[in-house]
């Protein structure tokens, strides 16, 4: 419990800690001497361009966009416009208390601790969704709300997410909820329109309607994203040879004992929030109580 109640703390760390300037460096291209001024040819590339109008332009605000796209700026700059596009486009998304959401039961689940090569587990159980209790938008809501919070953090934006996508229960009434629309936002939400590396997506206990959950989702993804896509079916072994054991949940057939579900994850976050995390949070448009 001392072990979570710290682990939890930490995910409101945003300073840059020294230990992962070695990591930085092999997973996302960072040189400490030559950061500065990759940094400042992004900000020159935006001005220039002014395809976008980000609200904020700082270096730690540009270092996210870097470091998901291994510090190339003209790369960093595509991404950056595509996330402000979503904002854009999704502003309704935005429009909710997000410590509300723990409503949202049982469809996400993450584990700790992050590992070096996989870095933070998230795990996507859309089968086990209530469509009667809880709207597909909250669905989404939660899982960006997650993501824009993670983001603050520098130790994720290095080591990154791999996400398991357990299919399991998944039936019709699901399916049919999964608009193009909102295939696209997740999509979005999944590294092509957000700064978080995304490092691989594992689908697991997936069945016969696969095919047209698939089908929904595939026209919105990119082919660099689709090639980090592994298909495991009930097959845990195969998920083993990507993700170390000591990662996954027993039900994966690991041993990692600190699963956190969705629930405990923002009910300790607002147990922990600080001033820094509800002015960003409420500049980014969600209606944080106080």
């Amino acid at each position: 419990m001392i072990f979570l109640n710290i682990a939890f703390q930490a995910e409101l760390n945003r300073y840059e800690d020294s230990e992962f300037e070695d990591m930085a460096l092999k997973k996302c291209n960072e040189h400490p001497d030559t950061r500065h001024k990759v940094i400042e040819e992004l900000r020159s590339i935006v001005y220039e361009r002014g395809q976008c109008s980000p609200r904020r332009m700082d270096d730690a605000y540009c270092l996210r966009f870097l470091r998901c796209r291994r510090f190339i700026p003209a790369l960093a700059y595509r991404l950056m416009v595509r996330y402000e596009d979503f904002r854009r486009k999704n502003g309704h998304l935005y429009n909710c208390d997000p410590f509300d959401l723990r409503r949202v039961k049982h469809v996400y689940a993450g584990t700790l601790p992050e590992g070096p090569e996989h870095g933070r587990l998230i795990i996507m159980r859309f089968g086990r969704w209530d469509t009667d209790a809880v709207p597909i938008d909250d669905v989404v809501r939660c899982a960006l709300v997650l993501e824009e919070i993670a983001v603050q953090q520098p130790k994720l934006q290095i080591l990154g997410v791999t996400v398991i996508v357990d299919l399991e229960g998944l039936s019709f009434r699901h399916v049919t909820q999964l608009t193009p629309t909102i295939a696209n936002q997740i999509v979005s939400l999944m590294g092509v329109a957000f700064p978080l590396p995304l490092n691989s997506i594992h689908l697991v206990n997936y069945n016969w309607i696969f095919n047209t959950f698939s089908y929904v989702f595939k026209q919105f993804i990119p082919k660099p994203v689709w090639n980090s896509i592994h298909f495991h079916g009930h097959d845990m072994n195969s998920l083993q040879k990507h993700v170390h054991p000591q990662y996954l949940p027993a039900e994966y057939g690991g041993f990692c004992k600190h699963v956190i579900s969705t629930e405990e994850w923002l009910a300790k976050i607002y147990e922990y929030r600080d001033e820094y995390l509800v002015r960003e949070l409420r500049n980014l448009g969600f209606a944080v109580k106080d």
